[in-house]
């Protein structure tokens, strides 16, 4: 129930939450752009759109586990799953090309929060498919990181063949160590999305990132479905093989949970930005309106960005 409640509702909620912040922060920004507004419902719903292709996208990607790709032995179990997310990505690239090219204009000017920007097509392609690679590379780090297949995990076990101590110390130290790859990656790609399109890239590569969320959310519910399977085997008592096999299937299931933990928070990062940016827009067209000007770094309206955020 445990694993049910963590890795399906509360990944879940999460995951979704960042994908309905994201998505309504690139809404938010594109209704205050004229060119967008001008092009129509489709330029504006652009980041409906990219997800709306993710999702097809990950239909058909289901089919690579079932049909081209299936689990016959316990060493496919994470390359099997690896696949899925990678396939994934490599899809969204030309499916987020073709809907560009549909529904963006060639050249457009943003109001940005620090300049105006003239952007172009290949700008949005490039804030979503930046946003893309960097997810799949973060989720990439943290298999690293968490699955018994790879270094990292086996130089833990050594360690605490010596002693609890080790073992804590130890596992201080690589989680530390793992998370050098991913804030390098999200810094890279906020730098990039910012400096193409501002807080609309930045809103847009969040978008991307969790353009395969439907694949990414499955995966992450593998776990509590083959823990549950391990505990139903051994209160019926089955053979000893059985038990074997599902604590196979379990340990790669909380690997792939560790993955979705890695898109949620890397997701979450670049979410907070867009949110920003699109509450910055908001207080410059309801300023304009009331004929003042709010200051965001003015002493009272910093003090009272706690408040609302606790609100």
């Amino acid at each position: 129930r445990g694993d049910n409640v963590g890795d399906v509702a509360g990944m879940g909620a999460d995951l979704f939450g960042s994908f309905a912040e994201s998505t309504c922060a690139a809404l938010v920004i594109a209704a205050q752009t004229p060119d967008l507004l001008s092009r129509g419902w489709g330029a504006v719903c652009f980041p409906l759109v990219v997800s709306a292709a993710g999702v097809i996208v990950c239909l058909l990607t289901s089919f690579l586990a079932t049909n081209l790709y299936p689990v016959t032995s316990e060493s496919r179990i994470e390359l099997a799953l690896r696949l899925q997310l990678i396939v994934t990505t490599l899809l969204l690239i030309p499916a987020t090309y073709i809907v560009t090219g549909m529904f963006i204009p060639e050249t457009f000017v943003i109001e940005g929060v620090s300049q105006t920007l003239n952007a172009t097509q290949q700008d949005v392609f490039i804030c979503v498919i930046i946003g893309a690679v960097g997810g799949l590379i973060i989720g990439l780090t943290t298999e690293y990181y968490t699955s018994k297949e790879y270094a990292p995990v086996k130089e833990l076990v050594e360690a605490s063949r010596t002693g609890s101590a080790t073992n804590i110390i130890y596992g201080l130290a690589l989680g530390y160590k793992s998370v050098t790859v991913p804030v390098f990656m999200l810094a890279f790609v906020v730098y990039v999305a910012f400096s193409l399109c501002d807080l609309y890239g930045v809103a847009l590569a969040a978008v991307g990132m969790l353009g395969n969320l439907a694949t990414g959310l499955t995966i992450d519910a593998y776990g509590p479905v083959c823990d549950n399977a391990g505990g139903i085997a051994e209160m019926a008592e089955l053979h000893k093989d059985v038990r074997k096999k599902t604590d196979a299937l379990d340990a790669a299931g909380n690997t792939t949970a560790a993955v979705g933990k890695g898109f949620a928070i890397g997701s979450a990062a670049l979410v907070s930005l867009a949110l920003y940016g699109a509450f910055v827009v908001r207080v410059k067209v309801s300023s304009k309106a009331a004929g003042s000007n709010v200051e965001i770094l003015q002493p009272l309206t910093f003090a009272f960005l706690l408040i609302g955020s606790m609100l």
